[in-house]
């Protein structure tokens, strides 16, 4: 099993991803200008074995979305190929010689012209092992980023000069005045197998998005695709949205992406992946999201003594069903690993969310992961039926990312088939779907009172006119038996609270489910929640 892992140095506004196993290390690119909408114009399929020529040109090639799509369809036809990988004098140096190596941001591409995006990169070394291709792409050609000495400060000449032998970089950042008119912040970074994430206005870095993800927490290991190629189109000057390509590889499949990427408030990211399988997948995850969740002061409280109420980059997983179902799942740090699995069939939209949104939820004046965002997907095409899977995996450091949860489909992908998942992704602050509807406020767990019975307290806010008389409670367990179920007002959230009290029996886990009902509707999402047995 893995765990995914932030640098401590980095808690506020990390601008690179570190990605770490449990076990073992590991950290884990209008035609010519950019344009939201996609481009249909089609050319004839690059060769793999040309392509790396074609960089070499400085004339630069032809390029579309179809130049991408050929790639991965052609690699998807033999074994992958590992990616180059930096030289061992660059990959040996310790993180704080690695911090001193800055991207020079008067070499910052795009940067002295009238376009608002600018873009830097990441040099290798440290544990960033992997190299990345990145080309840009101007009047419908493309042209690689070249690398020279003066592209990076660095603590020495020797590495200035290893970092230009390379010529490959790391990653990359996307910058834009996303906060002031006249400042340019950065607000997305790609680096680090196919991991990506972004933020929105007045937000800090927090949960990651992945390309792809392959057999989590199964007993074979993880597989980490990796995105090797990077393709930027330039924007106009009037354009407030800037495009990125990505060439997808991994053992058992390749990919190629298209990310087209509104900086604001929130910022969106319209996704479309084309996939090649090589394999037959069982255990696929279609647009991951990974995050931390140590603990909070209601639900999961922390297992040493914290002055903070509360540590996480999320605090629930949101799912609107294909039938207009509304669920809230707060998360957990579990003792063990859990999966959970909740069926759907065209779902439309889910994601990890962070709702609270108070300094004093907190009390953390470097992490402020108040301002941390959410991120949710909403799917633009069909995907039928399948599960969204979560995934909570023990951690006793706030710096190790132990959360996931992807789109799973039911059957798989299929060696020598291709398939296409398009969806958008919102970073804001919270789910940015049924704002003015109730929603789940605040849950908590602890013994009824004057009993030895497990209760749970959940808080539905929104609901000021509600007749409490006129509502039930429709609740139920998997192992055990539901003892008591009340509803009550809630002025303090202009709502009301429900509590449930339960005896699990002899059960070591058990799933819980609670709606809010007037008549025969749903007035509120379903909450469902794994007790797990202390």
């Amino acid at each position: 099993m893995k765990l995914f892992t932030s640098l401590p140095h980095m808690r506020a506004n990390s601008f690179f991803l570190v990605k770490l196993p449990l076990l073992t290390s590991l950290l884990i690119n209008l035609v010519g200008y950019a344009q939201a909408e996609e481009s249909n114009v089609k050319v004839d399929p690059i060769p793999v074995a040309e392509s790396a020529q074609l960089e070499k040109e400085s004339e630069g090639y032809v390029f579309t979305n179809q130049t991408v799509i050929d790639l991965a369809r052609t690699l998807a036809q033999s074994p992958m190929k590992p990616a180059d990988k930096a030289p061992q004098a660059l990959t040996t140096m310790d993180y704080p010689t690695y911090r001193q190596i800055n991207f020079q941001q008067n070499q910052a591409v795009w940067g002295n012209t009238p376009t608002k995006f600018s873009v830097q990169l990441f040099a290798p070394g440290f544990i960033f092992k992997d190299l990345v291709s990145i080309d840009v792409v101007e009047s419908g050609k493309a042209f690689p980023l070249t690398v020279s000495a003066d592209s990076f400060t660095t603590p020495n000449p020797e590495i200035s000069a290893l970092i230009s032998q390379v010529g490959k970089y790391a990653g990359l950042r996307l910058h834009y005045p996303i906060n002031k008119a006249d400042v340019s912040d950065e607000f997305a970074v790609f680096q680090g197998a196919s991991y990506f994430r972004a933020v929105s206005k007045d937000q800090s870095y927090g949960l990651s998005a992945r390309g792809l993800a392959v057999d989590v927490a199964q007993p074979k290991g993880e597989e980490f695709p990796m995105f090797k190629q990077f393709w930027i189109e330039r924007p106009s000057s009037s354009q407030d949205a800037i495009v990125v390509h990505a060439l997808l590889d991994s053992k058992s499949i390749t990919g190629a992406y298209r990310f087209g990427i509104y900086p604001g408030k929130p910022t969106r990211i319209d996704v479309k992946a084309t996939l090649f399988p090589r394999a037959d997948l069982k255990n696929v995850g279609i647009a991951p999201l990974t995050s931390m969740f140590m603990h909070n002061s209601s639900l999961d409280v922390s297992d040493i003594p914290d002055y903070r109420p509360a540590v996480h980059n999320s605090d629930g997983l949101q799912i609107l069903t294909g039938n207009d179902e509304m669920i809230w799942r707060p998360l957990n740090n579990p003792s063990s690993l859990q999966v959970s699995a909740f069926s759907d069939t065209s779902p439309k939209g889910f994601g990890l969310i962070q709702r609270k949104r108070k300094f004093e939820d907190y009390q953390d004046l470097e992490a402020n992961y108040q301002t941390r965002p959410s991120a949710w997907i909403k799917p633009i095409n069909d995907w039928g039926a399948g599960h969204v899977e979560l995934v909570e995996i023990p951690s006793k450091s706030e710096t190790n990312d132990n959360i996931v949860a992807y789109w799973q489909p039911k059957d798989g992908l299929k060696k020598d088939q291709s398939y296409t998942y398009q969806y958008m992704m919102t970073w804001s602050n919270d789910t940015p779907v049924s704002l003015d509807s109730p929603r789940v406020v605040r849950s908590s767990k602890g013994i009824k009172l004057f009993k030895t019975n497990p209760e749970v307290v959940i808080d539905f806010n929104k609901l000021p006119e509600v007749n409490v008389n006129d509502l039930t409670v429709d609740a139920g367990i998997s192992n055990g038996e539901i003892l008591e179920a009340i509803v009550v007002k809630n002025p303090h959230q202009n709502g009301v609270r429900v509590y449930l009290s339960f005896d699990p029996q002899d059960a070591d886990l058990a799933e819980l489910r609670v709606q809010l009902k007037q008549g025969d509707t749903a007035i509120a999402p379903t909450w469902l929640y794994r007790w797990i047995k202390d």
